[in-house]
């Protein structure tokens, strides 16, 4: 088992006027051995915590005077101290079997992990869970939690697991719920396999038998072209229709059954289906956004002004891997990165219509504007700049050719696609670029922003970030709100 290594410490915080310093190695605090950053958070926001730590092979005991629940004012490098409980199911379906090699070692970690499903809402299949587990679940209240159903049939999701403990480790979903836990759930579903008759099975089971679930996703498989299973293939434009209709149905019977939806599918199906999507009032407060859920209807508010803060976190596809959030346990994990300009990385940023936006440093203000964004992004921004009637911007859709398949979404964009787009792009036109691609400036395959071969501004994946950086370009105000 690894310690927990402090990696910053804030100036004039307790943590600070103690003596901790970064590079300290934690060896207990008050006599316990933390294992993740949730029992770290938990320990540290006692009063008047002793640490024990080791510096320079020395053993070192540290009093930090502070009082109860106030902030220690240092950071540790990693979200999980001990081992992650890594996931040992062989779902054909699992995006990790189909990633290129080459990329980040930590890419290719199966997690089923209930601490990383509190901690950035990962979702876990509880086939790994334990009574220890429930009972740690239920004391320090980890809640909200993430669980992957797929099927309510025993036998249809142990098949679709691979693992026999599938058949029955949906009991830990009960227990949970039975202790107020809440719970969003996800179905991923697979042509052939889940879908039709079974999906529609599945939510009968789930109202059956798991009601108070917060919210339950429905979700397509994506398909690289590493995908070496034969059995998963992406759903036709039929059978993404069908899969709307059935979670239509039930979200009708939800509502006057709950008196909730419940349900919902994912945006992609509606992009696959070619339906409209659903009014923005049908996702209520956007609960499961992060998930893919309702996010076009949020851009789309957010573009147009109709609300003045975003919905939601922005996370990108392996948002958790490279380390623990800073601040409480669902806090953003990063400063955006905002331009590049001759290979230097430059984060200056303004607040602007209340969210962070790049400053405009190069090339000139009033330079041509291009959209970076995949191929689904192309269909749910080109309505929105139509409206705009603005020559100067335009979109630049970036083609998946890293994983291909039907990988659509920005968040997987990566920089050698990226590249090869810019490449024939004009030099001095200004490019824009959504956060959800990157972590601490670099793209899935490795590259870093600075590499590309044209400067971009990063801006946050929100509608108020891209609509506040093209009304500081134009005399005239978007669309749907006075700014004034």
């Amino acid at each position: 088992m690894s310690r927990p290594i402090i990696v910053a410490v804030e100036p004039g915080s307790p943590a600070y006027e103690s003596g901790l310093l970064p590079g300290d190695e934690i060896v207990t605090i008050d006599g316990e051995v933390p294992t993740d950053v949730i029992r770290w958070q938990l320990l540290v926001d006692e009063p008047d915590p002793v640490f024990e730590i080791s510096r320079g092979g020395l053993e070192i005991s540290v009093i930090v005077t502070k009082p109860a629940s106030s902030p220690l004012g240092a950071d540790v490098d990693a979200a999980i101290f001990d081992r992650v409980r890594t996931c040992d199911n062989h779902c054909e379906f699992c995006f990790i079997y189909q990633l290129p090699k080459g990329m980040r070692r930590s890419l290719y970690m199966k997690d089923d992990d209930y601490r990383l499903s509190f901690l950035y809402g990962n979702f876990t299949t509880l086939t790994r869970f334990t009574e220890a587990d429930l009972e740690r679940v239920i004391s320090e209240g980890l809640s909200p939690l993430y669980v992957s159903i797929h099927a309510t049939d025993p036998e249809v999701r142990s098949r679709m697991l691979k693992n026999k403990r599938g058949a029955y480790s949906l009991r830990w979903l009960r227990a949970l719920l039975d202790h107020g836990i809440e719970i969003h759930g996800q179905i991923v579903v697979c042509p052939g396999l889940n879908d039709g008759d079974l999906l529609d099975q599945s939510l009968m089971g789930i109202l059956d038998k798991y009601p108070e679930l917060a919210s339950v996703a429905v979700v397509p498989l994506g398909v690289s072209d590493y995908n070496r299973e034969s059995s998963m293939r992406a759903h036709s434009e039929d059978e993404a229709r069908k899969v709307v209709e059935i979670v239509e149905d039930w979200q009708n019977r939800f509502l006057k059954l709950l008196g909730r939806r419940m349900v919902f599918a994912a945006d992609e199906y509606y992009l696959l289906a070619n339906v409209p999507f659903p009014s923005s009032s049908t996702y209520g407060d956007f609960p499961m956004h992060e998930d893919g859920i309702g996010m076009v209807r949020a851009f789309e508010a957010e573009f147009n002004g109709a609300v003045e803060s975003g919905i939601g976190p922005r996370a990108g596809f392996f948002h958790w891997v490279d380390g623990a959030p800073a601040e409480g346990y669902r806090a953003p994990r990063e400063k955006p990165v905002v331009a590049n300009r001759g290979g230097e990385l430059l984060s200056d940023i303004e607040d602007l219509q209340g969210s962070s936006v790049p400053v405009q440093l190069t090339p000139r203000k009033k330079a041509p504007i291009g959209i970076l964004t995949g191929s689904y992004g192309m269909r749910v921004l080109a309505p929105l700049l139509e409206e705009l009637d603005r020559e100067d911007v335009r979109l630049i859709e970036v083609e998946n050719k890293f994983f291909g398949g039907n990988i659509g979404v920005s968040g997987l964009m990566v920089g050698a696609d990226i590249s090869r787009v810019l490449e024939v792009e004009p030099e001095g036109h200004r490019y824009l670029l959504p956060d959800v691609c990157l972590s601490s400036g670099r793209f899935l395959d490795g590259i870093e922003v600075v590499d590309l071969p044209r400067s971009v501004e990063v801006v946050p994946a929100d509608g108020i970030s891209l609509r506040a950086v093209l009304e500081r370009t134009s005399q005239r105000s978007i669309p749907g709100e006075n700014h004034g």
